[in-house]
Order: C-alpha cells, then sequence, then structure tokens
C-alpha cells in the first residue's frame, strides 16, 4: 500500500500535473467570463438590434401548466424546450473556441519563433584554417625527399 501512495505522490507532485490544474481552474474562471461577456453584453446588444428580443426568453411550450390529478391544490410547472438558453450556451462556445484557437496560433508562432533563434544560433563549423607557411614548405620539402 505504501508504494502506491509513493506512486500517487511522485504522479501529483510532478510539474505537469500541476501546470494541468491551474489550466483548468484558469480554463474555468474563462469559460465563466466568456459566459458573463455573452449573457450580460452581448446578447442584450443582439436583442436591442433584433427589436428588443430576450434570447433566453425564447422558448417552445411541449406541455403548460397544469393542475396535478393527484391533488388539485398543485399546479404542474410547464413543460418546455428552452432554444434560446441553447442559442445563448452556443455563442458562448464559438467565442470560447475562437479565443482557444486564438491562443494556440499565438503559442505556435512564439515555438516557432524559438525554433528559427535556435537554428541561428548553431555554430556553423569553422572552415580549415589554411596551411601556415611553414607547413607549406614542411609539404614541399617531404614530396621532394620522396622522390
Amino acid at each position: 500500500m505504501s508504494k502506491f501512495i509513493q506512486e500517487f505522490k511522485q504522479f501529483a507532485i510532478r510539474g505537469n500535473v500541476v501546470d494541468m490544474a491551474v489550466g483548468i481552474i484558469i480554463g474555468a474562471a474563462f469559460g465563466k467570463i466568456v459566459s458573463s461577456l455573452v449573457s450580460d453584453l452581448l446578447m442584450p446588444l443582439v436583442g436591442a438590434l433584433a427589436g428588443g428580443v430576450n434570447f433566453t426568453d425564447w422558448k417552445w411550450t411541449i406541455v403548460g401548466e397544469r393542475v396535478s390529478m393527484l391533488d388539485p391544490d398543485i399546479i404542474l410547472p410547464a413543460v418546455t424546450l428552452n432554444y434560446g438558453n441553447f442559442i445563448q450556451v452556443l455563442i458562448d462556445f464559438i467565442i470560447i473556441a475562437f479565443c482557444v484557437f486564438l491562443l494556440i496560433k499565438g503559442i505556435n508562432k512564439l515555438t516557432s519563433l524559438k525554433k528559427k533563434e535556435k537554428v541561428q544560433e548553431t555554430p556553423v563549423p569553422a572552415p580549415e584554417p589554411e596551411p601556415t607557411r611553414e607547413e607549406v614548405l614542411l609539404t614541399q620539402i617531404r614530396d621532394l625527399l620522396k622522390k
């Protein structure tokens, strides 16, 4: 059992898990910000441009309010399909997806710039140095001695 706990500690403390947890927390907060942006700022403007329509009020009533058969004092709520709310959530998703797209595009651009910098930083091997005057003379002497 202690080996299992030790493995779990190593897994939980590893940097990738902590980074992922931070990403999830920030992502959840970002999702709330975008939802507020859409529901509180964007959709009222779109509704005003569309003639004062509130999208969250758009719904299709399948069954209206009715009196319960078991107890006439209880009124059962209407059964509705809230497609206006779905439209709002869909717009939330499109905005979040677009922001993630821009984020990934920016990260890819940064990583490609870093790769270009690394390629430029790679030292080019120096060409072989020209032989010195003494080496040339010694080579000529050696060649003459061979003959």
